[in-house]
């Protein structure tokens, strides 16, 4: 960008989006590529061959060399495959081809990527799928260009190998039911619901040196070791504080990457611990916004080795120190224009709104196993119910005034309004609600935030995509189970849509909270109402493949009960793969780096005791073998530690169970070894000569100037 650029100018130059589209491609095949996007009407081979021709050119015009199928595997991460346009001709010569088919469908290897038992090693044949409703775009580094099409990912029998494929699927069957309620309600017009999501990202900077003497940051993406620093986030004096120069020259580059791509990012600040930083984009669709919250994860990392820095997705990076979160942003909207949980003026409006409301309401309620289990990992549990994310209850805020309606609707009375004036509820129309109709709070997982809710709990290192699918799996369930209520009382006559609403809202009433989510006192209050405790992966897991669940997966055509089965043994493997490789980095780096350092400083006040002693033998050197002492059972207490870490892995790992049933052992045998030692090093990092200390410590790492 130069200095005469205006954003509009540059803003998604290297995207392959509608208005590209519109320019390079014939209009009848434009009309059709739109249908497609649109409604998921089938694309035509000569539809795809034109549409590949158009793209091949444009990004040849923009430098590119190569095209790759993005995907969305199940570990979690991105993955992509490059070839290039090149095809060499008879001459010696070469033409640069790209065709309908390449563009649509691409084949890379299945049996590397985890699978859960849907493919064998030997089983490698896999299918990346074209995507149209999410735009292809340029991807440029200093190595060339590459066209990057977003695509689906399944196995050679047609069983769905990523996250992508279930969203998709998820979005078709929200869709569905929506519009079957909407001509329920009178909106007989709409013929589509489109999930919309904004993931607002949170993350860590580090400086790079210091970085590559952290192996457990290297490792796992936490610091495994270090004694809390002086100062922390106690002043609050760091959030929505001024930006450092450095950090902001950081910001504007990444900003300008987005904005090339098309990715509406707004919003940075400073968040509360140190060095803690947010990004929020604007709305998108839901797909298009898990695609592009993924491309900016990879951009905040390549973007802060530019300068110097690292970027810090894991959950919580740092102990004792606020973690970092994913804010999923999440409503749903017609094809009129009309945001279904915006509070309107007209008796319709009003009805549309409250029937999806308690959709929502009775889905988290009744699907509570389901939204915990799709923000499950070993990062996550480090961070929920601590005193920077929600806890692993799931509850709904809607505010003061709302829920005041609903209270009103169930006990069959008029609600009354903030400061003690009357509403006019009546018995047909919501009164008239101001957007910000209250006041927020941080503390929910689940909270509505005037015409949209916030899913607070989705941990900062995760694709959207699980979260995204069970929110619009849950609402489509719960959407069909009120259309049949209504249907099954005579139709949709106003007395038997309140009827249907007030039944359903007295029903799931207890999944609404609006105070302290971080209490002892909530917690208690919550196990009394019946909601789900499930504090760690292994319990959040445990009903992500149940026979209930799968047959909602089935009924909405979200999962097999193959895929469901598939996701349950991967999520574990994950969960015990990442606290493994955690374990062996915590007794390496205590052997290796910490117990050394300790022992040196242990030799040294050994050495300086004698010397004093001969120097004078009336000395008083009871400080420095008490020091001596301290120091001394510290490294013995950690080798005794190390040990007892080592003899526990060695038994779960000669167990021959299966992730599954490894995972609660990983939870409550490995992690509680992991804390002891953790606990005996970081006292030695307050006994040690900070000269002879291995690693860089907190006070040194928190600070990015």
């Amino acid at each position: 960008m130069t200095s005469e650029e205006r954003l509009p100018d540059f803003y998604g130059r290297y995207v392959f989006d509608d208005r590209v589209q519109r320019q390079r491609l014939p209009k009848s095949v434009y009309k059709a590529l739109r249908q497609t996007i649109e409604s998921g009407s089938p694309l035509s081979p000569d539809v795809a061959e034109t549409v590949a021709a158009a793209m091949k050119d444009w990004a040849l015009e923009h430098g590119a060399t190569h095209y790759c199928h993005w995907f969305q595997p199940m570990t979690g991460f991105t993955a992509e495959k490059h070839d290039s346009f090149l095809k060499p001709t008879s001459d010696g010569g070469a033409l640069m081809e790209f065709s309908g088919r390449a563009l649509s469908q691409g084949e890379p290897d299945a049996s590397s990527f985890p699978s859960g038992g849907l493919r064998a090693t030997f089983e490698a044949r896999g299918y990346t799928a074209w995507d149209p409703t999410s735009p292809a775009f340029i991807r440029r580094s200093a190595e060339g260009s590459t066209l990057t099409i977003p695509t689906a990912f399944c196995s050679w029998t047609g069983e769905a190998l990523d996250k992508k494929t279930p969203l998709l699927r998820s979005c078709q069957a929200v869709s569905a039911s929506a519009v079957r309620m909407l001509h329920l309600l009178g909106v007989t017009q709409a013929s589509r619901v489109t999930s919309n999501a904004g993931a607002e990202q949170e993350y860590f900077l580090i400086d790079a040196e210091l970085y590559a003497e952290r192996p457990d940051l290297m490792a796992s993406g936490r610091t495994l070791f270090g004694a809390r620093p002086y100062k922390g986030q106690e002043f609050d004096d760091h959030y929505f504080g001024r930006i450092s120069q450095r950090v902001l020259r950081y910001m504007r580059e990444l900003e300008h990457e987005l904005w090339l791509l098309g990715i509406p990012v707004r919003t940075r600040h400073n968040e509360v611990a140190p060095t803690q930083f947010e990004l929020a984009p604007e709305y998108q669709s839901i797909t298009v916004s898990a695609d592009q919250n993924m491309l900016t994860m990879d951009l905040m990392q390549e973007v802060a080795e530019r300068h110097g820095l690292r970027c810090l997705l894991h959950c919580k990076p740092y102990a004792n120190l606020n973690g970092s979160g994913k804010h999923v942003n999440w409503s749903l909207s017609d094809d009129l224009g009309h945001n279904l949980f915006d509070p309107g003026s007209t008796p319709q409006d009003n009805r549309v709104f409250m029937v999806f409301l308690t959709a929502i309401l009775r889905g988290v309620d009744q699907h509570q196993d389901l939204l915990r289990a799709a923000i499950a990992s070993a990062g996550n549990d480090h961070r929920l119910g601590a005193n920077e994310a929600p806890p692993a209850i799931l509850s709904v805020f809607v505010g003061a005034q709302l829920e005041e309606v609903v209270n009103s609707i169930i006990e069959r009375r008029a609600p009354e309004a903030m400061g003690g004036e009357r509403l006019k509820l009546g018995v047909t129309a919501l009164p008239d609600l101001p957007r910000d109709i209250s006041d927020r709070n941080r503390t929910s997982p689940f909270a509505f935030t005037g015409n949209k809710f916030e899913f607070r709990a989705v941990s900062s290192d995760q694709s959207i995509a699980y979260p995204a699918t069970f929110l619009n799996l849950i609402m489509a369930e719960s959407l069909d189970r009120l259309a049949d209520a209504i249907e099954q009382r005579g139709g949709p006559s106003v007395e038997n849509i309140q009827a249907v609403v007030r039944e359903s809202l007295e029903a799931h009433r207890r999944i609404l909270f609006s105070g302290d989510n971080y209490s002892q006192a909530w917690r208690d209050e919550a196990a009394t109402r019946g909601l789900l405790n499930r504090p760690s992966t292994p319990e959040a897991l445990q009903d992500w493949c149940s026979e209930a669940n799968i047959a909602l997966y089935e009924r909405h055509g979200v999962f097999t009960a193959s895929e469901a089965v598939s996701r349950s043994h991967v999520e574990h493997e994950i969960y015990c793969a990442k606290i493994n490789v955690e374990a062996i980095a915590t007794r390496d780096i205590a052997m290796t780096m910490i117990l050394p350092a300790a022992m040196e400083h242990q030799k040294r006040l050994a050495e300086s005791i004698v010397a004093l002693s001969q120097a004078d033998p009336q000395a008083d050197t009871s400080a420095q073998r008490e020091v001596l002492a301290l120091s001394t059972r510290a490294i013995t207490e950690l080798k005794h530690a190390v040990d007892a870490l080592l003899h526990a892995q060695a038994a779960v790992e000669a167990s021959d169970e299966d992730p599954i049933h490894k995972a609660p052992r990983y939870r409550d045998e490995i992690l509680p070894a992991m804390v002891q030692i953790r606990e005996h090093a970081d006292l030695l990092e307050r006994l040690v000569d900070d000269a002879l200390w291995p690693l860089p410590k907190y006070r040194e790492m928190l600070d990015v100037h």
